[in-house]
């Protein structure tokens, strides 16, 4: 065998590989948790997702007349309950919150090779369902999937909210990944993420956060935990930055890491006075201008 053959079958082995870790990554894990809205009135309900599926959702009605509606969408592999507990804090505040699974998560319809772009069809497909302009609340990928989808949806969205999420996503999945195992990270993931864009036709990165964020002229409130090991903080600053001046502001929960910012005991005050601020009770709710969505910062 000559070093070129070598060489060769080295490549192509190292291509089957990672085209076979990609599928991996792209479907696991899988970590749904188990937490049963405790308040309100709870109502399960059914939405049509965008390739003829369907997604569970549950609207929980808050006790007395609601302020509005948020829409929460949860990270990669968990599911709706994942997002009571932030649900619960918007009750309390006198809002409807709806909680949906995204497709092939939870107990929604089943769909391969999920990513942002998908996860905002499923926020999107809520926003058609509620039919009124909402508060939108994401968490990691569920965040970038909330940019994604309020900058295709202007007028849709009152406030959003950003928890744990990240800038850009090649550098976002980088880092994701060599946190996780670092042989893996360093060796592997760059392929499996050119793979990536090669099976969504090189777009990821269009959607990146930071490149939509210009084109978003409603209150943002980033919400990131001090010790986020996934999204390092340095995520939320630049995230901060590429919105229009003045619209978003970023809280940090000390000591907290990726998922554990609502857990901050600031928390529930600084959501409150986030939205007292934009949306205060004698005054009635305006959604956001109507902007252009393809403005990217240079």
């Amino acid at each position: 065998m000559t070093f070129l053959t070598f060489t060769l079958g080295v490549c192509v082995l190292y291509v089957l590989i990672t085209l076979c870790l990609t599928y991996v990554v792209l479907q696991y894990p899988r970590n749904p948790v188990e937490d049963k809205p405790d308040w309100g009135q709870v109502t399960e309900v059914t939405i049509a997702a965008e390739d003829g599926g369907q997604l569970e959702a549950w609207r929980v009605e808050p006790k007395g007349p609601s302020r509005g509606i948020v829409v929460l969408a949860h990270g990669w592999g968990r599911n709706r309950d994942r997002m009571v507990n932030r649900g619960r804090i918007f009750s309390r505040l006198g809002f409807t919150t709806i909680m949906h699974s995204a497709r092939d998560h939870g107990n929604s319809s089943p769909q391969r090779f999920m990513c942002a772009p998908r996860f905002a069809e499923d926020i999107e497909a809520v926003l058609r369902w509620v039919g009124e302009p909402v508060l939108l609340y994401g968490h990691s990928i569920g965040a970038a999937a909330a940019v994604i989808a309020a900058s295709r949806n202007p007028g849709r969205v009152k406030l959003l909210f950003l928890e744990a999420c990240y800038a850009r996503t090649r550098e976002a999945l980088l880092s994701l990944y060599r946190t996780y195992n670092w042989v893996f990270g360093v060796f592997f993931a760059p392929m499996v993420i050119l793979w990536m864009e090669i099976f969504w036709k090189w777009g990821l990165e269009k959607v990146s956060p930071v490149r939509l964020a210009a084109g978003i002229d409603c209150p943002v409130l980033i919400i990131h935990g001090e010790r986020d090991q996934n999204f390092p903080l340095h995520h939320a600053w630049r995230l901060r930055d590429s919105f229009p001046s003045g619209r978003a502001e970023a809280f940090v929960a000390v000591g907290a890491d990726h998922s554990s910012s609502s857990l901050d005991a600031e928390y529930p005050a600084v959501v409150k006075s986030f939205v007292d601020r934009h949306l205060p009770d004698n005054e009635p709710p305006q959604a956001c201008p109507r902007t252009s969505s393809s403005r990217l910062p240079e």
